[in-house]
């Protein structure tokens, strides 16, 4: 009987970890999502097809400061290797290479910041967009790895 316990108390253990492993998965998979989105309507006013609309760079940059106050939680060792669902992965070097992917959220959040003072018009948000897309892509190109 003490055994069926144990092993029972061991098996609702284990899948409390994988719900508590998903859910850190999907919350994560949603905030890149978001950040692509709302990079993608900031895209769309630089490029003319979109007229310029302040509110929507303010929900875009706060989403993106939000996104860096959070990215030092998103991947915490339990995500290492895991496969995610979607296009792509997190490379191993997130957890290898910790100093360099923390400098990486510095400098995120610091391009976050100072684009949420400048941008108050459309000829500012062609100046930051740029800059606020290299820091993404910077990231990606070392710390995401594409699937297939």
């Amino acid at each position: 009987m003490k055994r069926i316990v144990v092993v029972a108390a061991v098996l609702a253990f284990s899948a409390g970890a994988v719900v508590a492993q998903q859910d850190q998965v999907k919350r994560t998979q949603g905030m890149m999502k978001d950040n692509g989105k709302n990079a993608a309507a900031l895209s769309a006013m630089v490029k003319g097809e979109k007229p310029y609309d302040q509110s929507t760079v303010n929900a875009a940059l706060a989403q993106f400061d939000d996104t860096a106050k959070n990215l030092p939680t998103l991947f915490p060792e339990s995500m290492k290797g895991v496969k995610l669902e979607g296009d792509y992965d997190a490379s191993p070097k997130v957890w290898t290479d910790k100093a360099g992917f923390e400098s990486q959220i510095k400098s995120f959040a610091k391009v976050v910041t100072d684009a949420k003072s400048k941008v108050k018009d459309l000829d500012t948000l062609k100046a930051e967009l740029p800059v606020i897309g290299k820091q993404c892509s910077g990231c990606h190109e070392t710390y995401r790895i594409k699937k297939g």
